[in-house]
């Protein structure tokens, strides 16, 4: 038996109220949330018309070998960004003609392995060996409205189509937890002798991913012990743990700091969540949300051709801070990242651009005040692997956040999340 896919009332009108405009196809994503028995689907977007395809497809042979791998690749990219914590970028889907109805299957399989290639390397996290595999290609006939869909194993590029049920129900986009939390970062990347020729972008990347190895592999304690993993999120037995970690220090030639309080936010479907689902979330966000900072960063520095400093000189610069916005209809926020010279205006129409739908700049939510996280890089310094401070303490830095665990209005429980070195303890209060 194939998956099922629980999809939002509001996603089938989005998708039935498309016009192909004289088009032979229209593709784009399918964005929600993978679970062990079901995945749940709250949005889809059109990939938004390159300028030149607006003129040239009405003229070109109607064939799927048109459709631009690249550009719908970038746009998973954009959106995936756009994502918080829990959510994904769940397949592909394509709205054809009549005359192309039993010639789409090739096509939409190719972008769905090209999709799931493009944002996968680009996370500084991998998923584990329980979580869904599958990925969703949906046809829809722009005539007589017919619907395949069907699941390929990401893992395996030559395995075959399963078939899969594709429901719609109204008022899922409301049941969800949000879980909500400030992460006071403060990241130090020593370079290495040979590392200071590399650039910037480079060095803080592989900075990142031994970052990121700590953040995956942390203790959670909740109230000072270690939660059973597979208990419910608001329960569960507490187990003993004593892990501890060491620090590492060796001299270098240079480093690259991040410091700052970035707001992270992620989402868990409210049918019986588990501790690990929430933790995994919130780690996962934690982990986008920075790398995101950082890549919106080098991209402003390359398209603006600023030129990285050389020797002894000290580079700084602001990381981009979070804007949230409501999903139509649903308590689930999606967000986007703000420099301090773009305008409310500029960060609505990239919204509504990515995601095709209306967004008002009223709806924008500022996660963050101005100039919360910056980068900065230098030469010549002696750093340790695991002390994240300019001057070196004689005991560990401890970096607090705050996780709220709201269910629609009401909050239903709050954590204080405390990483210490490589450990990390959640503290649970209950209403």
């Amino acid at each position: 038996m194939g998956r099922t896919y629980i999809v939002e009332e509001t996603v089938g009108q989005y998708l039935s109220n498309i016009d192909l405009q004289g088009k032979a196809f229209v593709s784009g994503l399918l964005i929600g949330q993978c679970s062990s028995q079901k995945d749940y689907v709250i949005l889809a977007t059109r990939t938004p018309p390159k300028e030149e395809q607006s003129e040239n497809l009405k003229h070109l042979k109607a064939k799927l070998d048109n459709l631009d791998e690249e550009w719908a690749t970038e746009h998973a990219c954009q959106v995936s960004r756009m994502l918080p914590g829990g959510l994904l970028v769940l397949g592909v889907f394509i709205i054809t003609t009549l005359e192309l109805a039993n010639d789409f299957q090739n096509a939409l399989r190719r972008l769905m392995f090209a999709v799931e290639k493009s944002i996968n390397r680009k996370r500084l996290w991998n998923f584990t060996e329980e979580e869904v595999s599958e990925r969703v290609t949906l046809h829809i006939c722009a005539s007589t409205k017919k619907i395949f869909c069907r699941t390929y194993d990401i893992h395996d590029p030559k395995s075959s189509a399963r078939p899969a049920d594709w429901k719609y129900q109204s008022g899922l986009s409301s049941s969800w937890l949000s879980l909500e939390c400030t992460v006071h970062i403060n990241i130090h990347i020593p370079l290495s002798a040979t590392s200071v020729s590399y650039t910037l972008e480079k060095n803080t990347k592989n900075g990142l991913t031994r970052w990121a190895k700590e953040i995956e592999n942390g203790v959670y304690l909740i109230n000072g012990q270690v939660k059973d993993e597979d208990c419910d999120l608001l329960e569960g037995q507490l187990l003993n743990s004593d892990h501890r970690s060491t620090a590492t220090v060796q001299i270098c030639s240079g480093s690259v700091n991040l410091k700052g309080a970035v707001k992270c936010r992620a989402y868990i479907h409210s049918s019986k969540p588990k501790v690990k689902d929430a933790v995994q979330a919130v780690k996962r966000d934690i982990l986008n949300t920075v790398a995101d900072r950082c890549e919106i960063l080098f991209e402003d520095l390359l398209l603006n051709e600023i030129p990285e400093k050389k020797d002894s000189e000290k580079e700084f610069h602001v990381l981009p801070y979070r804007v949230f916005v409501p999903l139509p209809g649903s308590t689930v926020m999606l967000c986007d990242y703000k420099f301090d010279d773009e305008s409310a205006e500029e960060i609505r129409d990239h919204f509504m651009e990515m995601l095709d739908h209306t967004i008002k700049i009223e709806d924008l939510e500022i996660a963050e005040e101005t100039n919360t996280a910056c980068m900065s890089s230098s030469m010549n310094s002696r750093a340790s692997l695991d002390n994240t401070d300019d001057e070196q303490p004689k005991q560990p830095i401890k970096t607090t956040m705050l996780l709220k665990i709201q269910q629609n209005i009401g909050v239903i429980a709050a954590f204080t999340v405390a990483v210490l070195a490589a450990g990390i303890s959640f503290h649970y209060f209950s209403d």
